[in-house]
């Protein structure tokens, strides 16, 4: 049945048999979301399987059907739980009374206590206001308030006493507060206990549905009145059951959960907010930890993999007579560990970590060989198609002299080319295959794939990765991921807690660090100059501007008018300029590549479809247009397409004048080091970690308190407390530890989680 913009669905639960026994319930469905009746809500809360925090929100005192749907739509609230994780962002102290003799113009948001001695309305149309004057023993102030006047006017009242708070403001050198909270003060009011006032998110939509910053603190009462039930005051009678065993609470001196979440939401002094803190992060890292790390004994229990237990001849032959310069001692070091877990009888899941130009390409091939021969496909799969080829011009050259067989698979592969590929795919006549996203389509078959290699893993979303695991039977391949991008060990623990990592962080003999500087428009003159002078010694440079996928054509734009601009500064015939772009044809593009490669160009004009994959020695400048657009972890990829020479290479950031802190504190990083480690670290507290267990890949990882970047030491004791605990007991079997295979359940019911992929 529908009833204007809702749908009603009614369904009768109870014993056939007998009518008496019988309920009929109703379900709303309204702009995505379900609305219950009254009768499905009370039979919903008489299953034993159902805590009270899983309650829809709209069954809270003071919520209902219309507030509901506004904290669902504006802050993702729908449960009695969503709305206790929402924690404040910050407090506002009312433990001091000020009085009103002492105010100042620089005293801020202020408490005071006082009688209510005149209430009147004032002015007219948009003028119209509330004005009341508070005395106390010191002064007297005046109130003001320009919205919900009718309704003041009848609630306040002359001669009592009131507790007011809010920003201080002068008008002819009074004192005056514009739109205070107020309450008056009475033997039943609890609200007015002296407390730090928490301060939750909040949008101008529920401010216009009355839920203001007061309002909020009223719900968030009563929640608590509800987890109380009919006891008395007292966070000891929370209905919130301790989720840690005693032993860790005592070990480390963390409050009870129940007193935790009391004293983070209504403190009275700032200790009690630190500790309450200090127990709400520890058991967020600690349960996040204690996932990852069961995740990945799951796996090693349950998930055997293909045994490769010989070297092969392929890869004797080519270490031996074809390797093209020594392997540094990170590199030999890195394929001990990936050689080991494929020879083990599990199935690996590693991360290779390496800075731009560490050598991560040659173990990945090296790799490959392994497989080969033990009479396995390998496969790599990059995020760009330009990546893609590079890849593959670059793998190709070292295969063929052993006689391997190396294809390439992209979205611009068509017809009888790609129907050829894929039967010799098949029929296991490739060896290695690599592409783009193109490798995990349906048609896509593989003989014997046992090795799937993914490069830039970060730009491909965790559904995509997902997909290659199925590529291979009766097991998955032996997975190792890739990333240029180095991960600050705080984040890799965390964001790959069960993977196992390895790290090559050692730069091939001879690389001179790049000089990077930050130049403003004043300093464009000078930047055409020094671009002049590489240009004569016979180096080429690369000219990069953003392009955001959200103002594609404006960004476009941009770069053809420095296009434009360059080529007034750098005619021809004297010189050559390439363009690439996004938008090109991928021929198009290969062609302008291949000019640079072949230095019939002098400078690339580009876009980001560079930031990865590009390995021209010639190149020695890197000139990044309005810097302040690109993110730290872009600007040190781009910056690494340079100084792959002996020459001395730069990395020059333009900007203009007007700049954020955060887009000066990216630049002065990026002139201060070349240490991707070091970057990874800054990213991490600019940016956030991205979301760990579910797809999100960047911005704020799904944590409620807790801040990887500022809570490094708290994560440490997590790690190492949940390694512990299942050394000594991998399934929680031990009755100190049911608390927490329970909670641990009640995380994962219903909850799809992408975590294991890598």
């Amino acid at each position: 049945m529908i009833r204007s913009n809702f749908i009603v669905f009614s369904y009768t639960i109870g014993d056939r048999a007998s009518v008496s026994n019988q309920t009929t319930i109703s379900i709303l469905i309204h702009n995505r979301y379900i609305i219950l009746s009254p009768s499905i809500r009370s039979f919903l809360l008489q299953s034993n399987n159902n805590h009270i925090l899983d309650t829809p929100i709209e069954f809270l005192p003071g919520v209902g059907p219309a507030r509901a749907l506004t904290l669902k739509n504006e802050l993702q609230i729908f449960t009695f739980r969503d709305l206790l994780y929402q924690y404040p962002f910050r407090y506002i102290d009312k433990t001091q009374f000020h009085r009103i003799v002492d105010l100042t113009e620089e005293s801020g948001a202020v408490q005071i206590k006082g009688v209510l001695r005149r209430v009147e309305i004032l002015g007219e149309g948009k003028a119209k206001r509330l004005s009341a004057t508070l005395r106390d023993e010191s002064g007297v102030i005046e109130l003001v308030w320009f919205q919900s006047i009718h309704w003041l006017e009848k609630n306040l009242f002359v001669q009592k006493e009131y507790v007011v708070y809010g920003k201080v403001s002068w008008f002819n050198n009074s004192p005056n507060l514009s739109h205070p909270e107020i309450e008056m003060v009475s033997a039943e009011n609890t609200a007015l206990a002296p407390t730090f006032d928490p301060v939750y998110p909040s949008t101008e939509r529920l401010h216009q549905k009355g839920m203001d910053a007061k309002a909020r603190r009223k719900l968030m009462r009563a929640l608590f009145e509800k987890l109380r039930g009919a006891a008395p005051v007292d966070e000891s009678a929370l209905n919130l059951p301790e989720n840690l065993p005693d032993y860790l609470t005592e070990r480390f001196r963390l409050l009870k959960r129940a007193e935790a979440m009391l004293k983070i939401h209504f403190p009275t002094a700032p200790e009690e907010l630190e500790a309450a803190r200090k127990r709400l992060k520890f058991e967020e890292l600690f349960f996040l930890q204690l996932k990852l790390l069961r995740y990945k004994l799951r796996r090693n229990e349950q998930t055997r993999g293909f045994v490769f237990d010989q070297v092969g001849d392929y890869f004797n032959d080519f270490y031996t007579n074809h390797l093209p310069f020594a392997l540094t001692g990170a590199q030999k070091k890195v394929i001990k560990e990936i050689r080991r877990d494929m020879g083990a009888g599990k199935q690996m899941n590693r991360l290779l970590q390496g800075d731009v130009g560490s050598g991560k390409t040659i173990v990945a091939f090296l790799c490959m060989l392994i497989a080969a021969g033990n009479g396995f496909q390998s496969c790599l799969m990059a995020p760009t198609e330009i990546l893609a080829q590079q890849h593959f011009i670059s793998i190709s050259a070292l295969a063929e002299q052993i006689g391997l067989t190396v294809s390439l698979m992209t979205g611009s592969i068509k017809g009888k080319k790609r129907e050829e590929r894929l039967l010799n795919l098949a029929s296991g006549a490739i060896h290695i295959l690599i592409g783009t996203h193109a490798l995990i389509e349906d048609e896509v078959r593989f003989q014997r794939l046992g090795l799937a290699i993914i490069d830039e893993q970060h730009r491909f979303g965790v559904e995509q990765r997902a997909r290659l695991w199925k590529k291979s039977t009766p097991s998955p391949p032996h997975i190792l991921v890739m990333t240029a991008t180095p991960i600050p060990r705080t984040l890799a623990m965390t964001l790959y807690g069960d993977l196992e990592v390895s790290v090559i962080d050692e730069l091939p003999p001879g690389r001179k660090e790049i000089i990077t500087t930050h130049r403003n428009e004043n300093h464009r003159l000078r930047v055409i100059g020094f671009m002049r002078e590489e240009i004569a010694k016979g180096r080429q440079i690369y000219v990069v501007y953003p392009l955001i996928e959200e103002s594609e054509k404006i960004d476009l734009m941009n770069l053809m008018e420095g296009y434009d601009s360059l080529s007034r500064d750098f005619p021809k015939p004297d010189y050559q300029i390439s363009v690439v772009h996004g938008k090109m044809k991928a021929a198009d593009k290969d062609f302008e590549m291949q000019r640079f490669i072949k230095k019939e160009t002098q400078i690339m004009v580009a876009t980001t479809v560079i930031e990865v994959g590009v390995n021209v020695p010639n190149a020695s400048v890197m000139i990044v247009e309005n810097t302040n657009r690109f993110g730290l972890s872009q600007l040190h990829q781009l910056r690494g397409r340079v100084g792959r020479g002996a020459d001395q290479s730069f990395c020059i950031l333009m900007t203009g004048f007007k700049l954020s802190a955060d887009a000066r504190e990216r630049i002065k990083t990026m002139c201060a080091t070349n240490n991707g480690f070091d970057i990874a670290e800054a990213d991490l507290k600019l940016r956030g970690p991205g979301d760990l267990e579910g797809r999100m890949q960047s911005g704020v990882l799904n944590l409620h308190l807790a801040d990887l970047a500022k809570d490094q030491r708290i994560l440490q004791v997590a790690r190492e407390t949940a390694l512990e605990i299942l050394d000594a007991d991998p399934h929680l079997q031990l009755p100190e530890h049911r608390r927490l295979l329970d909670y641990l359940m009640g995380m994962s019911q219903n909850e799809k989680t992408w975590a294991r992929i890598s």
